[in-house]
């Protein structure tokens, strides 16, 4: 436990039902919230892996500094066959379900331009999605709960994942095994269009599913002078993107959320040589399984079509990274009632980018939450050089970790 960092006081549960949110499975918020502050120990963390980011897989020392974190603060650290990312383990008093409590670690290859004084030391890495915030939010609910054990029946696992902006880390420690025997595991994304101290939970979809998709084309090239000797891409790949852009607003019902964007485009090297080959990638960012599929059907018949007038051939790569983020509807009900009594409950405002948290919901229920970083007018969104999140964001984010695990346990007993 943080030495006279910690301060908890108790709210009484009548408090967050007289908001009038839905109750869950044991009658709503039953128990009194917890409240942990985030003192200058966890305030210092936070700093410290701000400026100190690395990219996707590369998490060696911060996997290194949150392990001795944890150890320190008497909690075991699992084995795992993960290179990166970290696993602990705090165990009740009493026997009860076993859950999971989830933050990111990797930072991003973006060049910082916040002016913090804790901006990133190393350079071109940013933690420009706020993931700094999700570790240090963990980190206090892990030393608080580990200090408070007495008040757990079941165990609960640290898990410090790797590599979420790939899309790639949930599914690797799913396939290491690092959930196994986990019912529930409860996540959190800061989120700077709400300002600290506003969480948003419940069960409309949270977070778009997400596509990414490749084209390559395949023609003849010859002398830019003799153009009707070969078969150029170029003509054919502006035609395409422009067509393309046509597929959400004529075949998908506007009252649908549905993206469809071009975000790379590549072809030729020498200005006076039509390329034998071109290309372009980008992503599809969808909250209804159906759409997706109408999607790829009509991309390929495009593709295809607008090639075979062109008199080219064209290669399509369509990876549907990860499907649409929804909450366990009872769990993530019963989670959003106990909000009020430690934080302001907001009404879900989805969000286009992806989240490969869901890959965890192939072994478990899943809750998750929208943890307010900023809410300032006009501040910058994630992914941004200038992405500020506020040292305010973190207390919140240990309130809802440890409150939202003492509630799962209890509806899952």
């Amino acid at each position: 436990m943080m030495s006279g960092d910690v301060t908890i006081s108790e709210t009484a549960a009548d408090e967050s039902s007289s908001a009038g949110q839905t109750s869950g499975a044991n009658g709503g918020a039953d128990a009194a919230a917890v409240h942990v502050g985030a003192g200058d120990e966890l305030i210092g963390i936070r700093h410290y892996l701000h400026a100190h980011p690395e990219r996707s897989f590369e998490e060696y020392e911060t996997s290194a500094y949150l392990a001795a974190q944890l150890r320190d603060h008497g909690i075991t650290v699992l084995d795992t066959p993960m290179k990166t990312g970290v696993v602990g383990l705090i165990e009740g008093e009493r026997p009860g379900p076993c859950i999971a409590l989830r933050a990111d670690i990797d930072g991003l290859p973006i060049r910082e331009d916040t002016g913090l004084p804790f901006a990133s030391l190393n350079e071109g890495v940013m933690h420009g999605c706020g993931h700094d915030l999700h570790m240090s939010g963990l980190l206090g609910a892990a030393f608080w709960l580990a200090a408070h054990r007495d008040r757990i029946a079941g165990s609960v696992r640290i898990v410090f994942q790797p590599a979420e902006e790939l899309g790639l880390g949930a599914r690797a420690m799913v396939d290491a095994g690092v959930v196994d025997g986990v019912e529930a595991i409860i996540g959190t994304h800061n989120n700077p269009n709400y300002a600290p101290g506003e969480i948003a939970v419940g069960v409309e979809p949270m977070m778009a599913g997400c596509v990414k998709f490749k084209v390559t084309l395949h023609a003849h090239g010859t002398h830019a002078g003799y153009p009707h000797k070969g078969t150029g891409p170029i003509e054919a790949l502006a035609t395409m993107i422009l067509a393309l852009q046509t597929i959400v607003s004529r075949n998908v019902s506007p009252f649908h959320a549905l993206a469809l964007s071009i975000t790379e485009v590549h072809g030729g090297h020498v200005w006076n040589v039509v390329p034998a080959e071109a290309g372009f990638q980008g992503t599809v960012r969808f909250f209804d399984m159906d759409d997706e599929t109408l999607v790829r059907r009509r991309f390929a018949d495009e593709v295809q079509h607008i090639a075979a007038a062109f008199a080219i051939t064209a290669d399509v790569e369509w990876d549907c990274i990860q499907i649409p983020l929804v909450g366990d509807a009872s769990l993530s009900r019963a989670v959003a009632a106990d909000v009020p009594g430690y934080a302001r409950l907001m009404p879900i405002r989805p969000s286009m980018a992806g989240e490969d948290f869901v890959e965890f919901g192939l072994r478990s229920r899943l809750v998750f939450a929208f943890v307010g970083s900023n809410g300032r007018p006009g501040c910058a969104d994630w992914h941004s050089p200038r992405f500020v999140g506020l040292d305010a964001a973190v207390a919140p984010a240990v309130d809802f970790y440890v409150n939202a695990a003492l509630r799962v346990l209890r509806e899952l007993a």
